[in-house]
């Protein structure tokens, strides 16, 4: 891994800070002139020569690095202590050197040796249900135990969900940012962002100073899938980013996977949809190795708990509930207990972690008991 003031990061840095070049157009122009240095010496006749360069690039590359914004985007990653991993380097993940259009360089914190294990993606909807999160943080878990790595964007909701299951088992997260290392979105997630630097790895192809604008998440996704054997949608509307990444996946050649939800759910219309179109449902974290081919059994991995209820008031209490939310009047009717007797085990079952307690008097089977 080459420092940040290595001359081929500098001139790597130098030609995406140009207007008009992008990864491709920085890939052939590496092919060109042989390194990023010598591409930014090129003189006027040897650019215009450049047939497949649009005229914006080749303004751009006329007019030269501003080097007030080079040393600023050096600084900015030197303050942060963030790395920098060209795809000339040793270390640049092989699977990110086979999807289209591959970023030229990757800007990271933590560790990055993570880039080249074994990973899964696991994404969703950012305006996620209790039931959607309490999957996806259940899947990240699971599949660390195993020693898999768990990748997501960031975002709120699923993702936040798989990345905090992720941390929650002791395992491995990556975070792929669709902005710079320095405005990570969103804000709120900063926190996390830091716990994930600690244990994992944040990675980004983005600048320092690049904003988390919309057409920068359709790249992130790319890299979400490339680095992952394969992507697991929990929740998703028949429109969205989720899609998007599932698709991409697909062209990757990588297995895609849903979770099936409630069918009144806005947000399970996108999993149902990938399922009907021939992708694998999975419920837990078994099924996703399944899927992979890996072996189930192997060291790290847990079996299901099995939950053991003695008293059988409070198995008649959990055989009413369900994965979704159930009114407390429903449970007494289903159970044919008393009022007071039902709201007593409910507080017990919740202390024991086998019920959850939702607003509004609504009870749903707890973590311990589902998982």
């Amino acid at each position: 891994m080459y420092g940040l003031n290595h001359q081929f990061v500098r001139g790597l840095i130098g030609l995406l800070t140009l207007q008009g070049v992008g990864p491709l157009t920085v890939e052939r122009l590496i092919r060109h002139f042989g390194s990023p240095h010598e591409a930014l010496k090129a003189t006027s006749t040897e650019i215009m020569g450049l047939s497949w360069l649009s005229s914006l690039a080749k303004k751009s590359l006329k007019r030269g690095v501003d080097q007030k914004r080079l040393d600023a985007c050096i600084h900015t990653l030197e303050r942060l202590g963030a790395w920098a991993l060209c795809r000339e380097d040793y270390e640049f993940p092989n699977s990110l050197k086979e999807i289209y259009n591959p970023p030229p360089i990757l800007f990271g914190l933590g560790d990055s040796d993570l880039l080249n294990e074994k990973s899964v993606a696991i994404v969703g909807a950012r305006r996620a249900t209790r039931y959607g999160q309490e999957v996806a943080k259940n899947l990240a878990g699971g599949l660390s135990s195993k020693g898999l790595a768990v990748v997501s964007g960031m975002a709120l909701g699923i993702d936040t969900s798989a990345h905090r299951g992720a941390l929650g088992a002791g395992g491995k997260t990556i975070a792929v940012l669709g902005s710079g290392l320095d405005r990570p979105y969103p804000a709120r997630n900063r926190g996390l962002m830091k716990e994930i630097a600690e244990s994992g790895a944040v990675i980004t192809e983005f600048l320092p100073g690049t904003n988390p604008e919309p057409g920068n998440f359709p790249r992130r996704n790319r890299i979400i899938c490339g680095l992952s054997q394969g992507v697991v949608v929990v929740e998703a509307g028949l429109k969205s980013g989720s899609l998007i990444t599932a698709s991409l996946a697909l062209e990757q050649g990588k297995e895609v996977m849903a979770v099936p939800g409630s069918v009144r759910s806005p947000v399970s219309k996108g999993t149902h949809w990938l399922i009907k179109q021939g992708a694998f449902l999975v419920e837990d974290s078994r099924d996703v190795l399944e899927v992979l081919g890996l072996d189930t059994e192997a060291k790290g991995y847990e079996n299901k708990k099995r939950i053991t209820v003695d008293d059988p008031r409070k198995r008649r209490v959990l055989g009413s509930l369900g994965p979704y939310p159930v009114f407390i009047d429903d449970i007494i009717a289903a159970t044919g207990l008393e009022p007071g007797e039902v709201s007593a085990i409910l507080l017990d079952l919740e202390l024991e972690g086998l019920v959850e307690a939702l607003p509004g008097k609504f009870f749903q089977i707890g973590a311990e008991a589902g998982s």
